[in-house]
């Protein structure tokens, strides 16, 4: 079931702010009607692809910030997990100097509900529950609106990195329909023009 244009799933859940402090009860609804947020899920700390990926998101932190867009993590790890990741050097496989919250979904609630996570749990021949697959999340990125809908996402598989500069582009094309009303065609950036939502406008785009 597809989750665009629905209220993105809530949450209550602990996470770490700031690179390194603790908080039980992070939530998302604290952006609703103030920002967009791009909430992202990866698998495990201490991994590969992961920070690669978690970097590259605090490398272009600022770009967010600039389009009032709050970044948020999480995976499956404990909130002690990620402290401690956030505390190791770069030169160590760490992810210090990590800023936006990371949060632990150690439950595995959120990554199902959000449809990212990569296994599911069952009954084996004796009745006893296992999981199937893998208990950690893909790499699901979703982009939410202020208004707590999600607008876009993507999901990719566990070895398969995402491009930060296409969750860039992705918001520039949602704040740009909702500033302008028109639409974005394919492989708009922001300074491209779009088009508006008509056959006539469609076909002076097609034209040119």
């Amino acid at each position: 079931m597809s989750l665009i244009g629905k209220k993105a799933p809530s949450f209550v859940a602990p996470a770490v702010i700031n690179g390194e402090e603790i908080v039980e009860d992070f939530s998302l609804n604290q952006y609703i009607g103030k920002k967009h947020v791009v909430f992202f899920f990866y698998p495990k700390d201490f991994t590969f692809v992961c920070p690669t990926e978690i970097l590259a998101f605090q490398e272009k932190l600022a770009r967010f910030e600039q389009r009032g867009v709050a970044v948020v993590g999480c995976s499956t790890d404990t909130e002690n997990t990620h402290l401690a990741w956030l505390s190791t050097p770069k030169d160590r496989g760490g992810i210090e100097g990590v800023t936006y919250p990371l949060v632990a979904d150690v439950a595995k609630t959120i990554a199902y509900n959000y449809g990212v996570l990569a296994g599911k749990y069952g009954y084996n021949e004796d009745g006893q529950l296992v999981f199937e697959g893998v208990p950690v999340a893909y790499r699901g990125t979703f982009l939410i609106d202020k208004e707590g809908l999600i607008r876009h996402y993507v999901i990719n598989d566990l070895p398969l990195g995402r491009n930060i500069d296409e969750a860039i582009r992705m918001v520039d094309s949602l704040q740009y329909v909702e500033k302008h009303g028109e639409v974005c065609p394919a492989n708009w950036e922001e300074g491209k023009e779009a088009m508006p939502a008509t056959r006539e406008g469609v076909a002076a785009y097609l034209s040119k």
